[in-house]
Protein backbone atom coordinates (compact mmCIF):
# COMPACT_ATOMS: atom_id res chain seq x y z
CA UNK A 1 0.00 0.00 0.00
CA UNK A 2 1.24 3.49 -0.92
CA UNK A 3 0.24 6.51 1.13
CA UNK A 4 0.89 10.10 0.11
CA UNK A 5 0.23 12.45 3.02
CA UNK A 6 0.03 16.18 2.28
CA UNK A 7 2.74 15.78 -0.37
CA UNK A 8 4.12 19.13 -1.53
CA UNK A 9 7.04 20.11 -3.75
CA UNK A 10 8.17 23.68 -4.30
CA UNK A 11 10.79 25.06 -6.66
CA UNK A 12 11.34 28.54 -5.33
CA UNK A 13 8.04 30.41 -5.65
CA UNK A 14 6.51 27.73 -7.89
CA UNK A 15 4.50 24.95 -6.23
CA UNK A 16 4.76 21.94 -8.56
CA UNK A 17 2.84 19.57 -6.26
CA UNK A 18 0.35 21.08 -3.84
CA UNK A 19 -0.76 19.15 -0.72
CA UNK A 20 -1.69 15.81 -2.35
CA UNK A 21 -3.03 13.05 -0.09
CA UNK A 22 -4.00 9.69 -1.61
CA UNK A 23 -3.87 6.00 -0.70
CA UNK A 24 -3.27 3.29 -3.32
CA UNK A 25 -4.09 -0.29 -2.38
CA UNK A 26 -2.27 -3.50 -3.26
CA UNK A 27 -2.63 -5.26 -6.60
CA UNK A 28 -4.21 -2.36 -8.44
CA UNK A 29 -3.46 -0.69 -11.75
CA UNK A 30 -3.96 3.03 -11.15
CA UNK A 31 -3.91 5.63 -13.91
CA UNK A 32 -2.09 8.85 -13.05
CA UNK A 33 -3.35 11.67 -15.27
CA UNK A 34 -2.77 15.36 -15.74
CA UNK A 35 -1.93 17.89 -18.42
CA UNK A 36 1.69 18.65 -19.26
CA UNK A 37 3.23 20.47 -16.31
CA UNK A 38 0.54 19.29 -13.87
CA UNK A 39 3.09 17.67 -11.54
CA UNK A 40 2.85 14.00 -12.55
CA UNK A 41 6.56 13.38 -13.13
CA UNK A 42 7.48 15.33 -10.01
CA UNK A 43 5.12 13.20 -7.93
CA UNK A 44 6.45 9.95 -9.41
CA UNK A 45 10.02 11.06 -8.81
CA UNK A 46 9.18 11.74 -5.16
CA UNK A 47 7.54 8.33 -4.76
CA UNK A 48 10.68 6.65 -6.10
CA UNK A 49 12.90 8.72 -3.81
CA UNK A 50 14.67 10.35 -6.76
CA UNK A 51 13.81 13.79 -5.38
CA UNK A 52 12.66 14.78 -1.91
CA UNK A 53 9.40 16.45 -0.95
CA UNK A 54 9.28 19.99 0.42
CA UNK A 55 6.53 18.90 2.80
CA UNK A 56 4.52 15.78 3.52
CA UNK A 57 5.26 12.08 3.70
CA UNK A 58 5.38 9.05 1.40
CA UNK A 59 4.88 5.61 2.93
CA UNK A 60 5.21 2.21 1.27
CA UNK A 61 3.67 -0.44 3.52
CA UNK A 62 4.43 1.84 6.47
CA UNK A 63 8.05 2.57 5.47
CA UNK A 64 8.98 6.21 4.92
CA UNK A 65 10.76 6.82 1.61
CA UNK A 66 13.11 9.34 3.23
CA UNK A 67 13.77 7.52 6.50
CA UNK A 68 14.20 4.05 4.93
CA UNK A 69 15.23 4.84 1.36
CA UNK A 70 17.16 1.63 0.72
CA UNK A 71 14.27 -0.62 1.76
CA UNK A 72 11.68 1.42 -0.13
CA UNK A 73 13.70 1.67 -3.35
CA UNK A 74 14.25 -2.07 -3.34
CA UNK A 75 10.46 -2.45 -3.45
CA UNK A 76 9.87 -0.03 -6.33
CA UNK A 77 10.46 -0.53 -10.04
CA UNK A 78 10.42 2.57 -12.26
CA UNK A 79 10.25 2.96 -16.02
CA UNK A 80 10.65 6.66 -16.91
CA UNK A 81 9.40 8.00 -20.24
CA UNK A 82 12.99 7.77 -21.49
CA UNK A 83 14.27 4.35 -20.33
CA UNK A 84 17.60 4.60 -18.40
CA UNK A 85 19.57 2.34 -20.74
CA UNK A 86 23.32 2.01 -21.26
CA UNK A 87 23.58 1.72 -25.01
CA UNK A 88 27.04 0.11 -25.16
CA UNK A 89 26.02 -2.79 -22.92
CA UNK A 90 24.29 -5.93 -24.10
CA UNK A 91 20.83 -6.54 -22.73
CA UNK A 92 22.14 -9.28 -20.44
CA UNK A 93 25.04 -7.15 -19.15
CA UNK A 94 22.69 -4.28 -18.44
CA UNK A 95 20.12 -6.35 -16.56
CA UNK A 96 22.82 -8.09 -14.51
CA UNK A 97 24.10 -4.62 -13.62
CA UNK A 98 20.55 -3.73 -12.51
CA UNK A 99 20.53 -6.89 -10.39
CA UNK A 100 23.65 -5.60 -8.61
CA UNK A 101 21.93 -2.29 -7.92
CA UNK A 102 18.78 -3.97 -6.60
CA UNK A 103 20.92 -6.44 -4.57
CA UNK A 104 19.33 -9.52 -6.10
CA UNK A 105 20.90 -12.66 -4.61
CA UNK A 106 23.41 -14.23 -6.99
CA UNK A 107 22.10 -17.71 -6.25
CA UNK A 108 18.68 -16.83 -7.69
CA UNK A 109 19.77 -14.31 -10.30
CA UNK A 110 19.80 -16.57 -13.38
CA UNK A 111 16.31 -17.95 -12.75
CA UNK A 112 15.02 -14.46 -11.96
CA UNK A 113 16.39 -13.00 -15.20
CA UNK A 114 15.10 -15.92 -17.25
CA UNK A 115 11.61 -15.27 -15.88
CA UNK A 116 11.84 -11.59 -16.83
CA UNK A 117 13.22 -12.38 -20.31
CA UNK A 118 10.25 -14.65 -20.95
CA UNK A 119 7.73 -12.24 -19.46
CA UNK A 120 8.73 -9.23 -21.58
CA UNK A 121 9.81 -11.37 -24.57
CA UNK A 122 13.43 -10.30 -24.96
CA UNK A 123 15.15 -13.70 -24.73
CA UNK A 124 16.07 -13.56 -28.42
CA UNK A 125 17.95 -10.24 -28.05
CA UNK A 126 19.62 -10.66 -24.65
CA UNK A 127 23.11 -10.90 -26.18
CA UNK A 128 22.70 -7.89 -28.49
CA UNK A 129 23.95 -4.36 -27.82
CA UNK A 130 21.13 -2.16 -26.61
CA UNK A 131 22.01 0.59 -29.09
CA UNK A 132 21.24 -1.80 -31.97
CA UNK A 133 17.73 -2.61 -30.76
CA UNK A 134 14.50 -1.20 -32.14
CA UNK A 135 12.44 1.30 -30.16
CA UNK A 136 10.03 -1.44 -29.10
CA UNK A 137 12.77 -3.71 -27.79
CA UNK A 138 14.44 -0.83 -25.94
CA UNK A 139 11.13 -0.13 -24.24
CA UNK A 140 10.86 -3.78 -23.25
CA UNK A 141 14.40 -3.73 -21.82
CA UNK A 142 13.43 -0.63 -19.84
CA UNK A 143 10.43 -2.48 -18.45
CA UNK A 144 12.63 -5.47 -17.65
CA UNK A 145 14.90 -3.31 -15.47
CA UNK A 146 11.81 -2.05 -13.63
CA UNK A 147 10.91 -5.66 -12.81
CA UNK A 148 14.33 -6.55 -11.39
CA UNK A 149 14.00 -7.68 -7.79
CA UNK A 150 10.27 -8.41 -8.15
CA UNK A 151 9.23 -5.02 -6.68
CA UNK A 152 5.87 -4.61 -5.00
CA UNK A 153 5.24 -1.31 -6.81
CA UNK A 154 5.86 -0.65 -10.50
CA UNK A 155 5.69 2.92 -11.83
CA UNK A 156 5.36 3.31 -15.59
CA UNK A 157 5.64 6.73 -17.28
CA UNK A 158 4.27 6.63 -20.85
CA UNK A 159 5.27 2.97 -21.38
CA UNK A 160 3.76 2.68 -24.87
CA UNK A 161 5.10 5.90 -26.38
CA UNK A 162 6.68 5.27 -29.78
CA UNK A 163 5.49 1.67 -30.02
CA UNK A 164 3.65 0.24 -33.02
CA UNK A 165 0.02 -0.97 -32.62
CA UNK A 166 0.98 -4.61 -32.04
CA UNK A 167 3.58 -3.67 -29.43
CA UNK A 168 1.05 -1.40 -27.70
CA UNK A 169 -1.43 -4.28 -27.40
CA UNK A 170 1.28 -6.56 -25.99
CA UNK A 171 2.38 -3.90 -23.48
CA UNK A 172 -1.19 -3.34 -22.30
CA UNK A 173 -1.69 -7.07 -21.77
CA UNK A 174 1.53 -7.21 -19.80
CA UNK A 175 0.49 -4.27 -17.60
CA UNK A 176 -2.87 -5.91 -16.93
CA UNK A 177 -1.09 -9.11 -15.91
CA UNK A 178 1.33 -7.25 -13.64
CA UNK A 179 -1.61 -5.71 -11.81
CA UNK A 180 -2.62 -9.13 -10.52
CA UNK A 181 0.54 -9.44 -8.41
CA UNK A 182 1.86 -5.85 -8.15
CA UNK A 183 0.65 -2.33 -7.55
CA UNK A 184 1.07 -0.52 -10.88
CA UNK A 185 0.98 3.26 -11.33
CA UNK A 186 0.54 4.12 -15.00
CA UNK A 187 0.99 7.62 -16.38
CA UNK A 188 -0.17 8.03 -19.97
CA UNK A 189 -1.59 10.67 -22.29
CA UNK A 190 -3.46 7.93 -24.16
CA UNK A 191 -6.68 8.04 -22.16
CA UNK A 192 -8.23 5.07 -23.95
CA UNK A 193 -5.23 3.05 -22.77
CA UNK A 194 -5.82 4.11 -19.17
CA UNK A 195 -9.53 3.26 -19.46
CA UNK A 196 -8.66 -0.20 -20.79
CA UNK A 197 -6.15 -1.31 -18.16
CA UNK A 198 -6.70 0.73 -14.99
CA UNK A 199 -8.92 0.01 -11.97
CA UNK A 200 -8.82 3.56 -10.59
CA UNK A 201 -7.56 6.91 -11.83
CA UNK A 202 -5.85 9.80 -10.08
CA UNK A 203 -6.16 13.18 -11.82
CA UNK A 204 -4.10 16.21 -10.83
CA UNK A 205 -4.31 19.72 -12.20
CA UNK A 206 -1.72 22.44 -11.54
CA UNK A 207 -0.27 20.32 -8.77
CA UNK A 208 -3.58 19.77 -6.97
CA UNK A 209 -5.51 16.53 -6.64
CA UNK A 210 -8.87 16.88 -8.43
CA UNK A 211 -10.04 13.24 -8.55
CA UNK A 212 -9.23 9.76 -7.21
CA UNK A 213 -11.85 7.12 -7.92
CA UNK A 214 -12.89 4.35 -10.29
CA UNK A 215 -13.71 5.42 -13.84
CA UNK A 216 -17.30 4.19 -13.35
CA UNK A 217 -17.82 6.32 -10.23
CA UNK A 218 -16.29 9.36 -11.90
CA UNK A 219 -18.55 8.84 -14.91
CA UNK A 220 -21.64 8.61 -12.71
CA UNK A 221 -20.61 11.63 -10.67
CA UNK A 222 -19.75 13.96 -13.53
CA UNK A 223 -22.65 13.26 -15.83
CA UNK A 224 -25.19 16.10 -15.77
CA UNK A 225 -26.66 15.40 -19.19
CA UNK A 226 -27.61 12.53 -21.49
CA UNK A 227 -26.13 12.20 -24.97
CA UNK A 228 -27.52 10.56 -28.07
CA UNK A 229 -26.01 10.13 -31.50
CA UNK A 230 -28.58 10.14 -34.31
CA UNK A 231 -28.39 9.78 -38.09
CA UNK A 232 -31.17 11.44 -40.05
CA UNK A 233 -31.80 11.33 -43.77
CA UNK A 234 -32.52 14.93 -44.57
CA UNK A 235 -30.96 18.43 -44.89
CA UNK A 236 -28.63 19.47 -42.07
CA UNK A 237 -29.99 22.87 -41.03
CA UNK A 238 -33.73 22.05 -40.95
CA UNK A 239 -33.09 18.79 -39.10
CA UNK A 240 -30.82 20.60 -36.62
CA UNK A 241 -33.56 23.19 -35.91
CA UNK A 242 -36.09 20.39 -35.51
CA UNK A 243 -33.93 18.59 -32.95
CA UNK A 244 -33.24 21.84 -31.06
CA UNK A 245 -36.98 22.43 -30.64
CA UNK A 246 -37.61 19.11 -28.86
CA UNK A 247 -38.34 19.75 -25.13
CA UNK A 248 -35.40 18.74 -22.93
CA UNK A 249 -32.75 19.16 -25.62
CA UNK A 250 -29.83 21.35 -24.48
CA UNK A 251 -27.55 21.26 -27.51
CA UNK A 252 -27.31 19.80 -31.02
CA UNK A 253 -24.03 19.38 -32.91
CA UNK A 254 -23.77 18.27 -36.53
CA UNK A 255 -21.08 15.59 -36.94
CA UNK A 256 -21.01 15.44 -40.72
CA UNK A 257 -22.24 12.90 -43.25
CA UNK A 258 -21.23 9.24 -43.03
CA UNK A 259 -23.95 7.97 -45.33
CA UNK A 260 -25.14 9.56 -48.56
CA UNK A 261 -28.04 11.94 -48.06
CA UNK A 262 -27.87 11.81 -44.26
CA UNK A 263 -26.30 13.78 -41.41
CA UNK A 264 -25.11 12.56 -38.00
CA UNK A 265 -25.89 14.68 -34.93
CA UNK A 266 -24.89 14.62 -31.28
CA UNK A 267 -27.89 15.57 -29.17
CA UNK A 268 -27.35 16.58 -25.53
CA UNK A 269 -30.42 16.48 -23.30
CA UNK A 270 -31.20 17.17 -19.66
CA UNK A 271 -30.23 14.26 -17.42
CA UNK A 272 -33.33 12.22 -16.69
CA UNK A 273 -35.15 13.44 -19.81
CA UNK A 274 -35.99 10.57 -22.16
CA UNK A 275 -36.22 12.36 -25.49
CA UNK A 276 -36.09 9.27 -27.69
CA UNK A 277 -39.81 8.90 -28.38
CA UNK A 278 -40.45 12.64 -28.96
CA UNK A 279 -37.37 12.72 -31.22
CA UNK A 280 -38.54 9.78 -33.32
CA UNK A 281 -42.05 11.25 -33.64
CA UNK A 282 -40.70 14.69 -34.61
CA UNK A 283 -38.34 13.31 -37.26
CA UNK A 284 -40.95 11.03 -38.86
CA UNK A 285 -43.68 13.68 -38.71
CA UNK A 286 -41.41 16.06 -40.63
CA UNK A 287 -41.02 13.48 -43.36
CA UNK A 288 -37.40 12.56 -42.63
CA UNK A 289 -35.97 9.08 -42.07
CA UNK A 290 -34.25 8.07 -38.83
CA UNK A 291 -31.35 5.75 -39.72
CA UNK A 292 -29.60 5.47 -36.32
CA UNK A 293 -30.18 6.36 -32.69
CA UNK A 294 -27.78 5.31 -29.92
CA UNK A 295 -26.78 6.60 -26.49
CA UNK A 296 -23.25 7.94 -26.07
CA UNK A 297 -21.54 7.25 -22.73
CA UNK A 298 -19.43 9.78 -20.85
CA UNK A 299 -15.79 8.86 -21.58
CA UNK A 300 -12.59 9.24 -19.61
CA UNK A 301 -11.70 12.01 -22.07
CA UNK A 302 -14.87 13.89 -21.04
CA UNK A 303 -14.01 13.44 -17.36
CA UNK A 304 -10.41 14.55 -17.85
CA UNK A 305 -11.31 17.65 -19.85
CA UNK A 306 -14.02 18.63 -17.35
CA UNK A 307 -11.69 18.34 -14.35
CA UNK A 308 -8.66 19.99 -15.96
CA UNK A 309 -10.40 22.72 -17.94
CA UNK A 310 -9.34 26.33 -17.60
CA UNK A 311 -12.48 27.01 -15.62
CA UNK A 312 -11.17 24.50 -13.06
CA UNK A 313 -7.76 26.11 -13.03
CA UNK A 314 -6.16 23.90 -15.68
CA UNK A 315 -3.26 24.79 -17.93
Amino acid sequence: MIELKHLTKRYGAKCAVDDISVTIGEHQVVGFLGRNGAGKSTTMNMITGYISASEGQILLNGMDVLEQPREVKRRIGYLPELPPLYMDMTVDEYLRFCCDIKEVKRSSRKAHLDDIYNLVRITDVKDRLIKNLSKGYKQRVGLAQALIGNPEVIILDEPTVGLDPKQIIEMRRLITGLGKTHTVILSSHILSEVADVCDDVIIINQGKLVAHDSIQNLTNGIGDSARLEVRVQGPEKPVSRLLHDIPGVKNVTALGSKEEGSVDFEVVADLGSDIRRPMVNAILSAGYSLLMLKPTDVTLEDIFLRLTSEEKGGI
